[in-house]
């Protein structure tokens, strides 16, 4: 059934296709309109909708002549996340022929074997069967961890070069998908760690970190380092932190980022260990263990972080009673 629009929903995007032979039935113009935005065809003139939804009518866009070429012929855009990059032929399963008449019973025997011919072709070899599993194990980090499309993309291309240079052969799979996707949120700037993309797909993050190492001496990737400020409000809501404290451990991160006793470190630990640094210096009682299971280590690794800590802010107490007693003396 056709829908009325009204003349707010027509912008500069609306593109006028040249010569076209689309006759409105309503006003008998020939003004059709082609909205990229909404992906529907409009009348000029009366408003009339002919067609929406239609996702395949941008890629047929000539921007640069600012009209509507062929759309026979375009379809959805390519991805580095299939395994065919989405350029493949697929062929439906369907009774009918492209002019809507119904295929008989010969049509569709050979129709069947088409298809099954055609998906035994796109699967022939293993560098393609290789790829299928390795983003569906991708697509399944996808979702677990709501990454998105460009850091996936970026992903599935470290492990397309992987895969070209034959680094994988009796190596794991899910291993280079995790390192892949963790380098790739590495250059995103996106605080994931290595332990939990691996539990995402319930697999050991040993494993992925030694995948990681090989790819970065192969491929010659250089991650930019981690910042900590982003794990402060993570650990702080998790432990439960004032606002105060926070404030003070994001300026003290400032400081000890520009010093060189954080490199190497674990910047989860680093960060842990400011925040307890700073709910020491503003005298808020915090345990010790409670923020180590906040921020998923042990005490004796934030113990070990807060000393390094100590050693750029000396005026951080020893303990709670400590902090209480300066405050007030």
């Amino acid at each position: 059934m056709s829908k009325m629009v009204s003349e707010v929903a027509f912008s500069s995007s609306i593109i006028e296709p040249q010569g076209t032979s689309i006759m409105c039935l309503g006003c008998k113009s020939r003004e059709i309109l082609f909205d990229p935005v909404m992906g529907e065809q409009v009348c000029g003139k009366c408003g009339i909708v002919f067609a929406e939804k239609l996702e395949s009518l941008e890629d047929g866009l000539d921007n640069t002549l600012g009209t509507v070429q062929n759309f026979s012929n375009s379809g959805l855009p390519s991805s580095l996340t299939h395994f065919d990059k989405g350029l493949s032929t697929i062929i439906p399963y369907s009774t009918i022929d492209g002019n809507g008449s119904a295929l008989n019973s010969e049509q569709r025997g050979n129709m069947q074997r088409m298809i099954r011919w055609n998906k035994i072709s796109t699967s022939n070899r293993s560098h393609h069967r290789n790829l299928k599993n390795a983003f569906s194990v991708l697509l399944r980090i996808r979702d677990k961890l709501s990454l998105g499309q460009p850091v996936v993309e970026k992903a599935a291309y470290y492990y397309r070069k992987t895969l070209d240079l034959n680094l994988l052969k009796g190596r794991s799979i899910s291993g280079f998908v995790v390192a892949c996707v963790y380098i790739a949120c590495r250059e995103a700037g996106m605080v994931r760690s290595m332990e939990e993309i691996s539990k995402s797909i319930d697999t050991d993050h040993i494993f992925p970190g030694k995948c990681f190492r090989f790819l970065s001496r192969r491929l010659g990737i250089k991650t930019p380092q981690i910042d900590s400020r982003p794990l402060l409000s993570r650990i702080a809501n998790n432990a439960g932190v004032s606002e105060k404290s926070l404030r003070k451990a994001a300026q003290m991160m400032s400081v000890i980022k520009e010093n060189s006793i954080s490199s190497g470190k674990d910047p989860n630990a680093v960060a842990a260990a400011v925040l307890y640094g700073a709910c020491l210096a503003q005298g808020e009682k915090l345990h010790q263990v409670q923020l180590a299971e906040a921020a998923n280590l042990s005490v004796v690794t934030l113990r070990k972080r807060l000393q390094d800590v100590r050693k750029v802010f000396p005026e951080v107490p020893n303990g709670p009673n400590e902090s209480i007693g300066v405050k007030r003396g």
